[in-house]
């Protein structure tokens, strides 16, 4: 298995967050990344390599050009407002409310801020756009690499994406990465793309992006958003809708839910994705259903990594692994490392 490595991605390092009214250290970590390659350099499996550069182009494939405008020009913007502003993260402050206008960008920077972010959780720093861009590099080149021969290959990159919409970021994500691998693989020659999304955490920004299209079907398994993040998207009644309509199955588990219940739920995923007979998948891997997660309610254990890595290697398809969510907690690398062996040992 090839893997792309974004060397850039400590650039993105925010110092906090909001998280239920407290200021608190951001959970979102260079330490994650560091943690899934070291363990992939233990086990050695498959190289490791650095992404060529993609094009401003390939990104607008799915994200809107003024919201790249504003994600490129953020932190200098900020910075430019006030020299101590060197020193701290952008947090948004406010955020248009319904019947609000979003087609006119504001003068004002937190104004515009507010209008690019979904929570006051997702700190801009000075190597947001870096590392973000780099892992947008990284994802796409994993897609590429199917074209080239390869059977699967991995976007090892943070921030993650798969909260980040066509115009607007959240959930500590700024570009979403599944999406683009989704979209190259279509510009790649591809006339079907599966996603199947693994986070804890609803993927909002890929299910709104691809909503309304036919050649992508988006598949989710995660905590039910009327109590989990990100709240008011997930449920099992999005179905897709225009020409979308069928293309997008949600699959929500209560709090608590059990490995039983989980693997349940794949099974129904995986028979959805082999019913819509895609030509190539991409995977959101997020590991934050472990139970040893701070923020999740599930049972997952690390040996449960590897059963999921050789279901999905059984639907016979050309697969891109793109990282997610999962905490800094040590098995990080551990259940990471274990999907894509198990789907490399499967394949």
């Amino acid at each position: 298995m090839l893997t792309f490595y974004n060397n850039h991605h400590a650039q993105h390092h925010g110092r906090g967050e909001i998280f239920r009214g407290a200021a608190v250290p951001c959970s979102e970590k260079p330490e994650r990344a560091g943690l899934v390659l070291a363990e992939l350099e233990r086990r050695a499996l498959g190289r490791i390599v650095t992404p060529q550069g993609v094009s401003l182009a390939s990104l607008e494939r799915v994200h809107t050009p003024r919201y790249l405008h504003f994600l490129r020009s953020a932190w200098s913007q900020w910075a430019a407002l006030d020299p101590a502003n060197a020193g701290r993260d952008a947090l948004p402050s406010l955020w248009p409310a319904h019947g609000m206008r979003r087609d006119v960008e504001p003068d004002n920077f937190t104004a515009r801020l507010g209008m690019y972010a979904s929570d006051a959780g997702s700190a801009l720093t000075a190597g947001t756009w870096i590392a973000a861009k780099t892992g947008a590099d990284c994802a796409i080149n994993a897609a590429h690499a199917l074209r080239l021969g390869e059977r699967a290959s991995f976007a090892l990159t943070r921030p993650p994406g798969h909260h980040a919409g066509a115009d607007y970021f959240g959930g500590y994500c700024f570009l979403n990465n599944a999406a683009l691998a989704a979209q190259h693989l279509l510009d790649d020659g591809a006339s079907r793309v599966a996603i199947i999304d693994l986070d804890y955490h609803h993927g909002n920004g890929t299910q709104s992006i691809f909503y309304g299209r036919a050649e992508v079907l988006f598949v989710s398994i995660h905590a039910d958003p009327r109590h989990e993040y990100p709240f008011y998207l997930g449920h099992a009644d999005e179905t897709g809708e225009h020409a979308g309509l069928g293309c997008n199955m949600n699959l929500p588990l209560a709090p608590g839910a059990s490995a039983a219940s989980w693997f349940a739920a794949l099974e129904t995923a995986c028979y959805k994705l082999a019913g819509y007979a895609p030509e190539a998948l991409v995977v959101s891997l997020g590991v934050d259903t472990f139970a040893g997660d701070p923020r999740s309610s599930f049972a997952l254990q690390s040996d449960d990594f590897s059963r999921i890595g050789e279901r999905l290697a059984h639907l016979g398809l050309p697969t891109v692994f793109v990282l997610e969510g999962g905490a800094a907690v040590p098995e990080i690398g551990v259940n990471v490392v274990n999907v894509l062996a198990g789907f490399d040992g499967a394949a």
